[in-house]
């Protein structure tokens, strides 16, 4: 058998020849990328630096935009790199990095969702008790745990891979990803293949739970209550379900993409689709929360108009 350490690359499979074009495909990715860590970064500041917002919905939001710059910093570099290399080639090393940091944005921002929804029932159905049970030292509990917690979960599941012999180092895709390194190998894969059941479980379908949970009870406040709660329950948490929705069908896709043999879908739509995991999510957050939050909207725009009197 071949053992990974005798391979000091992996092959990202996935890329087409663009020719020339790819160098306006570095320019569009290089826009993108900026517009992501402008917006979350600016959502950031003005969270951090408004006093008036220094509330734990606000402190959860901007804990959701730094895992974006987080989770586009994964991508984004390398992917500009790729683009125009003439051989798409990620040293071992820097692949794995980039497993454990993308898997790691996936698990927090589920987490962050999950954290949000629990803060929207009690804020919407436990009114009366919410600033008891949601302090700001709970905040910060709630925020560390759930870091710490997410990165030392997969931990263990970047051990089980580093651990095993490869006899092949070609990922088809455009970026790297646990389970296609896990499909390389040649030794022995049920502990991976079972624990990484089990991760997906804790990093997806555990925070669905605690989200079920709390728009269960939030939707039946709404059907009870007055239509100043539907009013509040709609205006918070409309973005935060848009959100949810919109990371729960890209990361169910991806881990399909990873799994299964998707060979038969054409290849642009393939890069697409795959990348859509990360790209759509860290542009949907700070232009849909920044949109319809009216707090964070209203600062926005007095902060434009002051810049615009000012020049």
């Amino acid at each position: 058998m071949v053992n990974s350490t005798n391979f000091s690359h992996f092959i990202l499979g996935a890329f087409i020849d663009t020719g020339r074009l790819k160098y306006l495909c570095f320019m569009i990715t290089a826009i993108l990328y900026t517009i992501i860590v402008f917006a979350n970064s600016l959502l950031i500041g003005v969270i951090c630096m408004k006093r008036s917002l220094h509330e734990p919905m606000y402190i959860f939001l901007c804990n959701l935009f730094v895992n974006e710059l987080y989770g586009s910093t994964c991508l984004f570099p390398s992917l500009l790199v790729q683009i125009v290399s003439d051989i798409h080639t990620i040293s071992v090393p820097l692949c794995f990095l980039q497993i454990y940091c993308l898997h790691t944005y996936g698990a927090v921002e589920f987490c962050s969702l999950a954290i949000m929804s629990y803060d929207r029932y009690l804020a919407i159905c436990c009114p009366l008790q919410y600033n008891t049970r949601m302090t700001s030292n709970k905040v910060a509990l709630f925020i560390a745990v759930m870091w710490l917690y997410c990165f030392m979960k997969f931990l263990i599941t970047l051990s089980l891979t580093v651990r095993l012999q490869l006899c092949g180092n070609m990922i088809n895709s455009v970026y790297c990803s646990n389970y296609p390194v896990v499909k390389l190998a040649c030794s022995d894969t049920r502990v991976n293949n079972i624990y990484g059941i089990f991760e997906t479980f804790l990093a997806i379908f555990a925070p669905s739970i605690l989200i079920f949970f709390s728009y269960t009870k939030i939707l039946k406040i709404c059907l009870v209550g007055s239509k100043e709660t539907r009013q509040k329950a709609v205006s918070t948490c409309t973005p935060h379900l848009a959100s949810l929705l919109n990371f729960f069908f890209a990361s169910c896709y991806a881990i399909f993409h990873s799994r299964f043999d998707m060979t038969s879908v054409p290849s642009v739509l393939r890069i697409i689709i795959s990348s859509y995991f990360v790209v759509c999510q860290v542009l949907f957050n700070p232009i849909m929360y920044g949109m319809r939050m009216s707090k964070i909207r209203q600062i926005c725009k007095d902060l434009f108009s002051s810049q615009i009197n000012c020049s």
